[in-house]
């Protein structure tokens, strides 16, 4: 069966059984559209959707690029980037369109594959800034970056208050009587997220006198043995640290694994910070306190803002942060102040 055939058999031209098919439903009569539909439903007509992207200019995919991730790694082993992918996906599906997933070493490897698939729009998580200005001008379509900090001419990012989140979370140790804090992180520079995170944290820190050096960061991704690695050298540190702060959920359970292998107790011992609220928050043994972000919110706006430039056409430049905010549960445990 052809549009022609369906065509014909309805009575009507082939432009209108093509608008019926791509959604212009205000071109053709609801009579019309009602024939049209009824006959594709019987025959179990499927439009061609490599020809109808050629046909209309459009492929009604968006593409969703996770870079960063080596031979060894996937977006679903971080619960963060799972829950993240779901909300764009669910957003991408309400408009009528595909989301097509892509992890990646480097973000450039992306740029011709985007362009031979004729991707509509594409929203890069985590994106360093030193390469969003030669995304953007690589890139034939509309871009929104995820978890990144760029304030050139054109580029549209979302993220959250970073260095608020940072704060916060110094802010709630110190505020319980903590001085001796650890800050576990993977490694960053002088700019980013997690750069943004540290910097509200030394804030923090220092309006209460606290000093943090070198020796009080740990560094730790999102792999489960090394985060208790980190767990196990902030429990035997000779500083005998009474709270460590951790910048993602994930890490942040895997260093309490790792303080309890030394017979230390959370937060009997060690108090233990995260960063996310993701679910696995309460799943954990004692309730993990955290920083919350509304993921949800972050898809979203991405979501919006992507289709605003799609749908009109123009070019954005937006930097955009969601607020945060402090949830208590059980891995904080008040202390006398040294």
């Amino acid at each position: 069966m052809t549009i022609k055939q369906i065509a014909e058999r309805a009575g009507v031209s082939v432009a209108s059984v093509s608008n019926v098919i791509n959604g212009n439903y205000r071109k053709v009569s609801a009579e019309t559209r009602k024939r049209i539909e009824d006959i594709i439903s019987e025959t179990g007509y499927t439009p061609n959707a490599m020809a109808r992207s050629l046909a209309t200019q459009e492929s009604k995919i968006i593409s969703m690029v996770i870079p960063y991730i080596g031979e060894y790694f996937s977006f679903n082993s971080n619960p963060y980037y799972s829950e993240l992918i779901a909300e764009v996906e669910k957003f991408v599906r309400a408009q009528d369109y595909c989301l097509m997933i892509r992890c990646v070493e480097r973000c450039r490897d992306i740029v011709h594959m985007l362009s031979s698939w004729n991707v509509d729009g594409a929203i890069f998580a985590g994106a360093a800034s030193e390469e969003i200005g030669d995304l953007r001008d690589s890139l034939k379509c509309p871009a929104v970056f995820i978890d990144s900090y760029c304030d050139k001419e054109g580029v549209v990012c979302v993220g959250i208050d970073d260095y608020r989140g940072g704060y916060l979370s110094a802010r709630h140790l110190l505020n319980n009587g903590h001085r001796k804090i650890a800050f576990a992180a993977p490694a960053f520079g002088s700019e980013g997220v997690i750069w943004e995170r540290f910097r509200g944290f030394c804030d923090a820190c220092r309006e209460y006198g606290v000093d943090i050096g070198g020796e009080d960061i740990f560094e730790v991704d999102a792999v489960e043995s090394n985060s208790i690695i980190a767990g196990n050298d902030i429990a035997l540190s000779p500083k005998k640290y009474t709270a460590v702060a951790v910048t993602s959920d994930l890490t942040a359970c895997g260093i309490i694994q790792g303080i309890r292998q030394c017979g230390l107790s959370i937060p009997g011992n060690i108090s233990v910070i995260g960063f996310d609220n993701l679910s696995l928050c309460t799943l954990s043994s004692p309730k993990l306190t955290t920083i919350s972000q509304d993921i949800q919110m972050k898809a979203h706006r991405a979501g919006e803002l992507l289709f605003t430039m799609i749908r009109e056409k123009r070019e954005l430049t937006v930097n955009e942060q969601i607020s945060v905010k402090l949830v208590e549960r059980d891995s904080v445990a008040k202390v006398n102040a040294e």
